[in-house]
């Protein structure tokens, strides 16, 4: 097919979404510094009437929200999960820059938790059995569930492009899954994958060791490359999309991009304390590499796929290149001065919003003794944070 370009990313008027609270003063964040060759009226057009000159948004589903952590033994070592059409955004409505969104997304939702992009993520011990309900009552086309690494049956794992199994719409089918590797894995659909993995459907489970100690601070980040086209074909707007001439023109971090990466509710900024050790597990889930770079602070490798690094293989660095589906668990210590240091994806296009930098997949460390900064306010109100 040839595809429609022009203009890729979708900016639209819509619904504002929940409130912030006091919890951000609290859990801390930092947005990415302002354009300084925007004058501040971005494609005020466009947001107003639609990209394509349309009258409106394509889709009227519901929002998806940040992804929420599932502590399996709390649930009683048994999930349901269930695909939902949904609209998500990338760039929130108050954030410099915003609405940027995808007009229709395939949201996992995991039990009561409210539907995201990324999935929820699933968190258990070392030795558990977690069955994993895979309820698809709600979207009208199959799916269903692969868990890398872990164990399972071969009618569990979710591919049929060998077992021959699916979960069609209207039906149900349990995953037992096997907590017997340790590490940070990923999960997707892997029905029809070039297109179903790209309309949302991925996310992150976590298997800790049976010594786990957990440290000071810990972070889960979700890497991801997106062509928008498809989700606008998807919703029925004026796009063509071919998987063969895939072109990404999304950068995102947890599902949402620079500035609203840096929002403590929306986003995912890493927050510090001078002192602490921090574990920062990160997932590609996405087509491209990502080397990701830390600033002011050097980290070590401690866990790949799953696997513990060896103390004798470790050494400080402070960019890694993350390939699709890999995994890192990354550690690092707050001893730099306290500020606010960036965080991001080095392949520098990764970091921009319809080609406006700064965008895309950063967000950065910040110390809590800087929240109290010009600085930080400054980056608070790029984020569109009010707390």
């Amino acid at each position: 097919m040839t595809s429609n370009r022009s203009p890729r990313l979708r900016r639209r008027t819509v619904l504002s979404l929940a409130g912030t609270g006091a919890l951000g003063a609290l859990a801390g964040c930092t947005a990415m510094l302002s354009n300084e060759d925007d004058d501040g009226n971005g494609d005020a057009e466009s947001a107003e009437n639609g990209s394509d000159g349309d009258d409106g948004p394509l889709t009227d589903y519901q929002y998806t929200e940040p992804p929420q952590i599932v502590d399996i033994a709390e649930q009683n070592y048994e999930s349901t999960l269930r695909t939902v059409p949904a609209r998500h955004q990338f760039v929130t409505d108050d954030a410099a820059g915003g609405p940027l969104e995808l007009p229709e997304v395939w949201a996992w939702q995991a039990d009561d938790f409210a539907p995201s992009v990324p999935g929820p993520i699933y968190r258990m011990s070392e030795g558990d059995t977690f069955e994993l309900t895979y309820d698809n009552s709600e979207h009208n086309r199959p799916h269903t569930v692969h868990v890398h690494a872990v164990g399972k049956s071969w009618e569990d794992d979710g591919a049929p492009v060998s077992n021959r199994t699916h979960v069609s719409a209207g039906e149900s089918h349990t995953y037992t899954l096997e907590a017997d590797v340790p590490g940070t894995h990923v999960y997707h659909c892997h029905y029809q994958t070039h297109n179903h993995l790209d309309m949302g459907m991925y996310g992150i489970l976590r298997v800790d060791p049976e010594d786990y100690e957990p440290p000071d601070r810990e972070y889960f980040f979700t890497l991801r490359d997106w062509d928008t086209d498809l989700h606008d074909f998807e919703a029925g707007g004026d796009a063509d999309y071919d998987p063969v001439n895939r072109s990404p023109d999304a950068y995102s971090l947890n599902g949402r991009s620079a500035p609203t990466t840096f929002h403590p509710e929306d986003g995912t900024p890493l927050i510090v304390s001078q002192g602490d050790t921090v574990h920062l597990n990160i997932a590609n889930n996405g087509y491209e590499s990502h080397p990701f770079h830390t600033h002011g602070h050097r980290f070590t490798v401690i866990e790949k796929d799953g696997s513990p690094i060896p103390e004798s293989a470790q050494y400080d660095e402070d960019v890694i290149n993350i390939g699709p589906a890999e995994r890192y668990t990354l550690e690092f210590e707050a001893d730099s001065d306290p500020g606010i240091y960036p965080a991001h994806c080095h392949k520098v296009h990764h970091v921009t919003n319809q080609g406006s930098y700064p965008g895309g997949m950063a967000t950065a460390i910040v110390y809590e003794d800087a929240m109290e900064t010009d600085e930080f306010a400054e980056i608070m109100d790029d984020a569109g944070f009010e707390g």
